[in-house]
């Protein structure tokens, strides 16, 4: 006679932390060394892949904090990423059901349309640039950006289906 079995959710809550702090980790770790116009937000990622587990509320609460961590590194514009990554994160919640049904091709574009509202917000937030080349960040830089952290989304949905895989807790 086996003891008594876990909850079905351990497992899976267990897995989706460790998924969240691997890329948070990535984030701190691996982007400074990929320094460039166009770069992989994990952060953006990371918030996408929780936010989908939860409910709206604790959703806003788990992009809140990812944001004051970022914030932290960047005094000049504390705040901005805080706010835009609450949004990110309640709108991702709230709309789990329409974009992240296990497709993967909805989930990409997900991920792009949050990566840059992320990006447009940060930059009107903090005053990055002015004429020209604030029109060539939203416009260029921006979506390139964007376009780079979908990608990395969608390979990192698809190797590693279990850590990522969007399911409510």
């Amino acid at each position: 006679m086996r003891g008594p079995q876990p909850a079905p959710g351990i497992g899976s809550a267990l897995r989706a932390w460790l998924g969240f702090a691997l890329l948070i980790v990535a984030q701190f770790g691996v982007r400074p060394l990929v320094a460039g116009r166009a770069t992989v937000d994990f952060a953006v990622i990371a918030v996408l892949f929780s936010a989908v587990r939860m409910r709206p509320g604790l959703a806003a609460l788990t992009g809140f904090l990812t944001g004051l961590a970022l914030d932290a590194l960047s005094p000049g514009s504390f705040g901005s990423s805080m706010i835009v990554l609450t949004l990110v994160a309640f709108a991702a919640s709230w709309l789990k059901a329409v974009f992240f049904a296990d497709h993967v091709a909805l989930t990409g574009l997900f991920v792009f349309g949050a990566k840059w509202f992320f990006d447009v917000a940060m930059t009107l937030l903090t005053g990055a640039g002015t004429g020209v080349s604030l029109l060539v960040t939203l416009l260029l830089w921006s979506p390139l950006s964007a376009a780079l952290t979908a990608v990395v989304a969608v390979l990192l949905l698809v190797l590693f289906r279990p850590l990522y895989r969007p399911q409510s807790l």
